[in-house]
């Protein structure tokens, strides 16, 4: 695609993709549990989550979470506790089911009916960037009215299919969208 960014950074300036930042607002709408898992309230809280209903647990199994029912009660009793790789299962498969059931929530929220939702773009950082080769680049607003795919690639964690719902709203900024490609942040409220 044309305007692309090929060297990114070159010069010093700094942000992330704009489907990352995008990523990161919806992981912030859907109200992750905010205690760590290392925590023991933190790991309780996640496991009652997977396994208090049999669609929950069988949602957990297909994310990767894979252990007996023996092994979840002696966890949940604190009779044992889970090892590092077990504890990083836990909080994906946490993740992906909690994706799954707010996906449908956000959607409708975002699209508003086809009225669509304001996300408000903040350009790049260019204050490590020398004078002569700084760009214009402005804070931009636009109304997404069509969420769909980005948050199906969200729910599936599709970086590529992300980057690419993204891009296909960003480009009704017109011919600039592409000094959108990277941003500092990237705001939006359902």
């Amino acid at each position: 695609m044309p305007e692309r960014n090929i060297e990114f950074g070159k010069y010093g300036a700094r942000g992330i993709k704009g489907h990352e930042a995008v990523a990161r607002q919806l992981d912030a709408l859907a109200g992750y549990i905010a205690t760590p898992i290392t925590a023991r309230r933190g790991l309780i809280a996640r496991l009652h989550y997977l396994t208090r209903t049999d669609h929950a647990r069988q949602a957990a199994r297909e994310a990767g979470l894979t252990v007996t029912d023996r092994t979840l009660k002696a966890w949940l009793d604190g009779k044992r506790s889970p090892s590092k790789a077990n504890l990083e299962r836990i909080e994906q498969a946490y993740r992906t089911v909690r994706r799954e059931n707010v996906a449908r929530y956000l959607l409708a929220r975002l699209n508003r009916e086809g009225r669509g939702t304001r996300v408000e773009i903040h350009p790049l950082n260019q204050s490590q960037v020398d004078r002569p080769r700084q760009r214009v680049v402005e804070f931009r607003t636009l109304n997404v009215r069509c969420w769909d795919r980005i948050v199906q690639a969200w729910v599936a964690g599709d970086d590529q299919e992300l980057d690419d719902a993204w891009v296909d709203q960003i480009v009704d900024l017109g011919s600039q969208w592409g000094q959108y490609e990277y941003v500092t942040n990237v705001g939006f409220a359902a």
